[in-house]
């Protein structure tokens, strides 16, 4: 997939929420969001960097853990704002359940929710990727090819944890709603696209670029699945619970790992950048839709707001 030609690289990042973008700068983080009357409400979000509170957080793999643990912090609180504005939260009547709810944790609703929502998020996620691949293959040795084909457990793993992460993604992309955040998804990336070619950022100029870009998060993703599988290689156990303790504590490191190789992805266009990109790049045939052009001025809207005046976010090649 040829990638797209750019004047210079930002280090302006963003992610798609509920009718909305969310832009992180170096120095602000905004939230752009297409109101039920139509308008677009933007507004700023307080966010406490790790990186910025401490200096060892700076250092390449641990900032990449860092930089992890910020996404998820501030997206979790653009995604909350977001689904409030954009009025999704008042479509339905509430349940018994969702009354119970509310008269037990009153105002601290929300973040029991959200804290439910990724307790439950990451025990689905470690049973999936981590459990499932290996509880599958230790069934197969025992029932169809035996040991012969231990040395292949790592692959079977891998390629298995790729196609859940697959499945889950075509499955998503094919809800109505999901599908109007992916679009949203791509809008954000043309929007960054036009910003790093330097034209003027208007609907017209953005809509011409591509919406698949190296530093996306679908890529970071893809890169964690593969650098999975080559960590299950060095791996000992074939016990599920330890097999898949051992990938955890394996995870930080790789996330570290991935940072890095999505960075110089971003800063450099070669043959090698682009062979370690190629599979982040095919998923976001997924994870991003062609926007349209509300959804653009929205994207846009967001960026307008976190560009430094004295272009701070601007990276060396």
């Amino acid at each position: 997939m040829a990638r797209e030609k750019t004047k210079m690289i930002t280090s302006i990042g963003g992610q798609a929420v509920m009718e909305g973008v969310m832009m992180q700068g170096p120095f602000k983080t905004a939230l752009s969001v297409r109101l039920p009357d139509n308008t677009v409400s933007t507004e700023q979000i307080a966010a406490k960097r790790l990186r910025g509170r401490y200096k060892i957080l700076q250092l390449p793999i641990l900032r990449g853990v860092a930089g992890f643990i910020d996404s998820l912090s501030v997206g979790y609180k653009a995604l909350s704002i977001s689904a409030e504005k954009s009025g999704l939260e008042d479509d339905e009547e509430p349940s018994k359940f969702d009354q119970w709810m509310e008269r037990v944790f009153g105002d601290k609703l929300m973040n029991a929710v959200m804290a439910i929502s990724a307790v439950l998020g990451v025990l689905i996620a470690v049973g999936l990727f981590f459990w499932l691949p290996t509880w599958l293959f230790n069934l197969g040795e025992s029932h169809l090819w035996g040991t012969e084909l231990a040395s292949w457990r790592a692959v079977f793993e891998g390629f298995l944890r790729i196609f859940i992460f697959i499945g889950y993604i075509a499955f998503c992309a094919s809800l109505p709603d999901i599908k109007r955040v992916f679009q949203y998804h791509g809008a954000e990336h043309k929007t960054i696209f036009c910003y790093e070619n330097e034209q003027e950022l208007t609907v017209e100029n953005v809509r011409r670029y591509k919406r698949f870009h190296p530093r996306c998060g679908t890529s970071f993703m893809v890169i964690m699945l593969l650098l999975g599988m080559i960590a299950g290689f060095f791996i000992p156990f074939t016990n599920p619970f330890l097999r898949s303790i051992a990938k955890i504590l394996c995870v930080p490191l790789l996330m570290g790992i991935g940072y890095e190789l999505i960075r110089i992805c971003g800063r450099y266009d070669n043959i090698v950048t682009r062979i370690i990109s190629a599979p982040g790049m095919w998923m976001q045939r997924l994870t991003t839709k062609e926007p349209d052009d509300s959804m653009i001025e929205v994207a846009i809207s967001a960026l307008k707001e976190v560009i430094p005046e004295n272009g701070e976010d601007r990276i060396v090649r």
